[in-house]
């Protein structure tokens, strides 16, 4: 919560890159439709020759999957969800029409669903930290304020175009970086003294839907087999389904109705010889103090690189 408060207010450390969005979108489009239902529709379509940006390759990765979020809550029965990139020059004119935009050359990260829409009450507030209109549980309203504070820190701007019942439309501008490359990517070297790769079967438990899914994404890169569970309840529910054996339990310390701990306890009872890693953003020192977790438990402390995670579930399955 901490970090996207940060982002919305433009505090946030980014590190910068110059970035082929098209690629980023590419390369996102497994985990995307993922995240969305079965029952809506994802199209992309990548404009040609784009100009390079100069964003944070995560923080830009977050922003288009908190839109695709939004978008998808916007549509519990179904629809269209697109996502458009293009060149595009801001001239005066637009400028004047909108406030904070600078003329020139921009990309265009555009995103449409055809959900509820929106009335223009709740566009003046779209952007607001811990404004929402889920039901209470289902959302902290900092999605959307995420995405404001990241493309306005990276230097760019995002508008909202929308109607009741009609859908809406996400159009980010960032500005084009001229006679640049994009740079590659920097690849995470794995440790030498050891393989990160593995087969076995991982079960992750996290309430945070992103986190989730990105730990998964990770997972199954290096070969393991990943079930995911957004709830200590569920994941024992998987437990009792799944046939086969579940080498490693990741689970976040603090969660909803069931903590990772009490989670673990039951786990190990059905699956014995269960090996567990705990995820949290307190300290060793605080969850202990708690009694959260066992003195001797294996822990990874969030933030955490995705190659972080899975040297660490290497190392617990190996212990």
């Amino acid at each position: 919560m901490i970090r996207q408060l940060l982002a919305f207010s433009r505090r946030q450390l980014l590190e910068p890159r110059i970035l082929d969005l098209n690629r980023t979108i590419m390369e996102l489009e497994p985990l995307l439709r993922r995240l969305i239902d079965t029952n809506i529709e994802l199209q992309i379509s990548c404009g040609p020759d784009l100009h390079p940006v100069l964003a944070d390759p995560g923080q830009l990765e977050q922003v288009v999957m908190n839109l695709v979020v939004n978008s998808r809550d916007a549509m519990p029965q179904g629809g269209k969800l697109l996502i458009e990139t293009a060149n595009v020059e801001l001239d005066q004119e637009y400028v004047v029409r909108h406030i904070a935009t600078t003329p020139g050359a921009h990309v265009l990260l555009a995103v449409t669903d055809t959900g509820v829409g929106m009335d223009a009450g709740i566009q003046a507030r779209a952007f607001d930290p811990f404004f929402t209109t889920k039901a209470s549980g289902q959302g902290t309203g900092l999605g959307l304020s995420t995405v404001y504070g990241i493309v306005k820190q990276s230097g760019g701007n995002v508008w909202i175009y929308s109607e009741p019942e009609q859908g809406a439309t996400f159009k980010i501008y960032l500005p084009g970086v001229a006679g640049a490359a994009p740079e590659e990517p920097e690849r995470p070297s794995p440790p030498a003294t050891r393989d990160l790769r593995g087969t076995e079967t991982v079960l992750v438990v996290e309430d945070d839907e992103m986190l989730r899914f990105m730990a998964g994404r990770a997972l199954r890169t290096h070969g393991y087999a990943v079930l995911e569970a957004e709830s200590g309840v569920r994941a024992l529910e998987i437990v009792e389904e799944h046939e086969g054996a579940i080498d490693c339990l990741v689970t976040d310390v603090v969660m909803p109705t069931m903590g990772g701990l009490e989670l673990a306890l039951q786990a190990g009872d059905r699956k014995p010889g269960l090996k567990v890693l705990y995820m949290t953003g307190y300290t060793r020192g605080a969850v202990a103090e708690k009694a959260l977790i066992p003195p001797d438990a294996w822990l990874l402390e969030k933030p955490f690189s995705p190659v972080d995670l899975v040297s660490k579930v290497r190392e617990v399955l190996r212990a």
